[in-house]
């Protein structure tokens, strides 16, 4: 693996893929429109105070020097998913593999839509409360990568979860070769369309939307639920063992730290909430099971997003 294109200066990008960038010098750099290219190439990046430079790249320029990515680290907005993995095409080959460092349980599916689920490697990342901070990262906890196939999945796509674990591996990329992926993804899908959703409604951290006895506590859990209600229906087991579990990797983040949608009601930014509540949705739709508090979290979100013009 020779080659490698970043998409997105996020937390999870800068985390993760700004990892690969220095212990693979040379091979990868993060990939961006002419536009971004140009408001961002000369500003100062820092990771808990600690300034670093990342080579960016257009799509063309990068396919000038590398022709086609053997792998793309996908750490978008969701937002930006459709129009970032359109950007990409002249640097996408029959071969390249893709990483989603996304949340949710959805941006897998995009992307094997539109360049083949046989390039897909699942991915989620867990246990950082990384805030951005205008161009700079700050966290006390980095969190990892946990990475895996469905079971179900041929040798080839078996054969390259070896090759990125093997790349993470040799770049010092904090990660978990994940045998239950798909369990995985959907408690972790769980806790985000709980925790964020909350925070962002309540303008609270991680302490406020799990403080028991608590307004927000109710959404959080509740929502939650309703989670564990449509992946059953989906035909993944998981229920309050699994809630109770990620609370507790909850406790041990910063209490004051909030996740990103938190981050984007503060910053005035469109927030991923049809990747958490608008999924629980279209699922509770499919399945005929009622979601009350993903419905009114969703409300909630839309009515803060008109308020910022």
């Amino acid at each position: 693996m020779d080659n490698i294109a970043i998409l997105g200066m996020g937390a999870l990008g800068l985390l993760f893929g700004g990892e690969i960038v220095e212990n693979f010098k040379g091979h990868a750099s993060f990939v961006m429109d002419e536009s971004r290219l140009s408001r961002h190439e000369k500003d100062i990046y820092t990771i808990n105070g600690r300034e670093v430079s990342y080579p960016m790249e257009t799509p063309e320029t990068f396919a000038s020097k590398a022709g086609k990515a053997d792998l793309v680290l996908v750490g978008v907005k969701f937002p930006a998913l459709e129009e970032s993995l359109d950007l990409i095409k002249p640097i996408v080959g029959e071969d390249t593999i893709f990483v989603s460092m996304m949340n949710g349980i959805s941006s897998e599916r995009i992307i094997g839509e539109k360049y083949g689920m046989d390039n897909v490697i699942y991915t989620v990342s867990q246990g950082m409360d990384a805030q951005r901070e205008g161009t700079g990262i700050v966290y006390s906890k980095h969190g990892e990568l946990f990475i895996g196939v469905p079971k179900d999945a041929g040798d080839k796509l078996k054969a390259r979860l070896d090759e990125v674990a093997k790349l993470f591996e040799e770049c010092r990329v904090p990660h978990v070769a994940e045998p239950e992926i798909m369990y995985r993804s959907w408690s972790k899908f769980m806790l985000n369309v709980g925790i964020n959703q909350t925070c962002m409604v309540f303008d609270t951290g991680y302490a406020g939307a799990t403080e028991k006895g608590s307004e927000a506590r109710v959404y959080t859990v509740g929502a939650m639920r309703e989670v564990v209600a449509v992946g059953r229906a989906e035909g993944i087991d998981i229920g309050e063992k699994e809630i109770n579990q990620y609370l507790d990797i909850i406790a041990t983040l910063d209490p004051n730290a909030t996740p990103s949608m938190g981050q984007d009601r503060r910053q005035g930014r469109k927030s991923e909430v049809e990747m958490f509540a608008g999924e629980v949705m279209r699922l509770g739709k499919k399945h005929g099971i009622q979601v009350p508090a993903n419905e009114y979290l969703y409300k909630k979100v839309k009515e803060i997003e008109e308020a910022y013009s």
